[in-house]
Formats: C-alpha cells, sequence, structure tokens
C-alpha cells in the first residue's frame, strides 16, 4: 500500500468527524443529555473493563523485563511531553485562543493508547509484549500522572481546580474496572476469544458516544461562535509541532540507548501516542461541562492525525530488516 493510501483518513477518523458534526447540529440537551451523561459513564467502565481483559499476565511478565525501554516510555509521556508544552505555551498564547492554548496543555499530560500502539507496533514488526505492557501501564499511571501534571500545567487558569475528589472519581471510573476485568480475565478470556474483532465495534462506538456527550455540551455553551477557523488552522499546525517533535524524540533516544530496531518501534508507538479513551473522560471529570469541548479539541485533531502519521511510518519500520532512516 502506498504512503498517500495509509495517510487516508480510515473509518474511525471519519466517523469521529462525522460525530462531531452530529453534535454540532443536533446536541444532546436536556433530560435527553442527563440520561445520555449516565449511559455515557456506564459505557467508559465497560471500556475500561474490557482493556483490563484483554491484558494478559504473559504479557505483562515477558514485557516488563524490558525495563529501559519502559522507562523511556514513561519519561516521554509524563515528562517530555509536558516540558514541551511548558515551552511551547509562550507561542501558543499568541497563537491560539486560550481555551485551546489549555486544551493543548492538557493534551501533554495524557497517558499513550493501548489498542493502536500496539497494532502500529505489530505492523511495524516491533516487540509486541513490551507494547502491550507499555501501553497499559500508561493508562494505569496516566490515572495518577495526568491530573497531577494538570493541576501543575493549568494552575495559571482560575477556571482550573483539580482537587483529591477528582483523582478517586477517575480512579473509579477508569482503575477499579481496569483491575476487575484483569482479575475477571481466567473467567471472561474465551469469550473475549469467541467475540474477536467485535470487540473493537464496542471500542469505538463507546468513544464515539463519549465524543457527541462531550461535545453536545460544548455546542450548547457556545464552543463554535467562540472558535474562529483560524484558531484551527493553528491548532492544526500546533499538533503536527508536537508529533513531529516527539516522534524524533523517541526515535533519537532510543538509538542513543542502542536499542534494537524492534524495540525502537515499540518506543515510538507507545511514547509518542496520546489516548483519546482516556483523555475524553479525565476532561469530564476535571472540568466543567462548558470546558470539556475545547479542552479535548487538541486531543481530537491529535488522535487522527498520529494514527495517519504512525501507519505511514509503521509501514516502513516493517519493510526494514535494519535499522530504518525516518
Amino acid at each position: 500500500m502506498s504512503t498517500a493510501a495509509r495517510l487516508r483518513p480510515d473509518n474511525f477518523t471519519l466517523a469521529l468527524a462525522s460525530t462531531v458534526l452530529l453534535a454540532s447540529l443536533l446536541p444532546a440537551s436536556g433530560q435527553f443529555a442527563n440520561a445520555l451523561e449516565k449511559i455515557t459513564n456506564a459505557v467508559i467502565v465497560l471500556l475500561f473493563f474490557l482493556h483490563g481483559s484483554k491484558l494478559s499476565r504473559q504479557a505483562i511478565w515477558t514485557g516488563i523485563k524490558h525495563w529501559r525501554l519502559h522507562l523511556l516510555v514513561t519519561v516521554t509521556t509524563f515528562l517530555f511531553f509536558p516540558l514541551l508544552g511548558w515551552l511551547l505555551q509562550p507561542m501558543l498564547n499568541h497563537l491560539l485562543p486560550q481555551e485551546l492554548v489549555l486544551g493543548v496543555l492538557f493534551l501533554c499530560t495524557l497517558p499513550a493508547t493501548v489498542q493502536s500502539a500496539i497494532a502500529l507496533t505489530a505492523l511495524a514488526r516491533g516487540n509486541v509484549p513490551a507494547a502491550v505492557c507499555s501501553a497499559s501501564g500508561s493508562t494505569l499511571m496516566g490515572i495518577v500522572f495526568t491530573p497531577f501534571l494538570a493541576g501543575i500545567l493549568l494552575s495559571s487558569s482560575a477556571h482550573i481546580d483539580i482537587t483529591l475528589d477528582a483523582f478517586v472519581k477517575i480512579a473509579m471510573q477508569l482503575l477499579l474496572p481496569f483491575a476487575a476485568g484483569h482479575l475477571l480475565r481466567p473467567w471472561t478470556e474465551k469469550t473475549l476469544q469467541q467475540l474477536g474483532s467485535k470487540i473493537k465495534i464496542v471500542d469505538q462506538g463507546s468513544i464515539l458516544l463519549v465524543v457527541y456527550t462531550a461535545f453536545s455540551g460544548a455546542v450548547i455553551a457556545g464552543l463554535w461562535q467562540q472558535m474562529p477557523w483560524t484558531a484551527m488552522l493553528g491548532l492544526f499546525a500546533v499538533c503536527a509541532l508536537i508529533l513531529a517533535c516527539s516522534m524524533s524524540w523517541c526515535i533519537w533516544s532510543s538509538r542513543r540507548l542502542h536499542f534494537s530496531t524492534a524495540d525502537e518501534a515499540t518506543v515510538v508507538f507507545c511514547g509518542a501516542q496520546k489516548s483519546l479513551v482516556s483523555g475524553i473522560p479525565m476532561a469530564q471529570v476535571l472540568f466543567s461541562a462548558a470546558m470539556v469541548g475545547p479542552m479535548v479539541l487538541p486531543v481530537m485533531l491529535f488522535h487522527p492525525m498520529q494514527l495517519m502519521v504512525s501507519a505511514a511510518v509503521a509501514a516502513r519500520y516493517g519493510r526494514k530488516e535494519g535499522s530504518p532512516q525516518i
């Protein structure tokens, strides 16, 4: 498949854009919005239960041996990204509205993706067990690190007040079902294997429902009236810059540490990714309904961008027998 074909939006990206359009034209309101919020919370619990159920003990013990790889991914996700966001903040303040500046900083605090990181690592012929362990570990660490880092980076905004209660809510909504799913894996593994690719429908459908709910509240609060198209173009450029910097850092640092090509690919696809699945539920807990839309807009733009670029890069890794020249 050509690079141009790989850079085309996939079906999920198109569905994501369609969901935002639907929320913009027909936002949920009133009693329907209240009911939808309860359904969304239940769906998020199910989603993270499935994440926990899919994580095997063998993958944990096989992957955990590569501690240097996991350390580099963790440093990239929770130190390099926030530091990059902080360094870019003076430029962001001139380029973007304040709401999007905060959204970009929030993006930099998020954990890595799980499904796409593993799938891209497999496509690149990387270290899949290490990717499973690293990506799942990033999700769990993000439950603590993301609110903590967001509290530091967003402390200048009078509208942001991250309390201990927010940590508890995030743990109850994300960590508890994840842990329950993993503990019940001996009983759920066979069912998950029988369902196979159908689980993907639940994953993606859950994300689309969460996006619709989040954007409905933002649209009713006047998101698009406050967001000029120039700001969207600026946001696109900022997301592209952050992605380029993060992938370059992952490649450079992996080679400085003399990682194999397989491990380098794993670092790239686990370290340079940000999770939409974790980001939106966390934003709904940490911020007011009116703020959720602009706060998650950067990660919603970054998510399809990272997938399309990473797919092309993963294919290039997969074609190389030696060290790729990227």
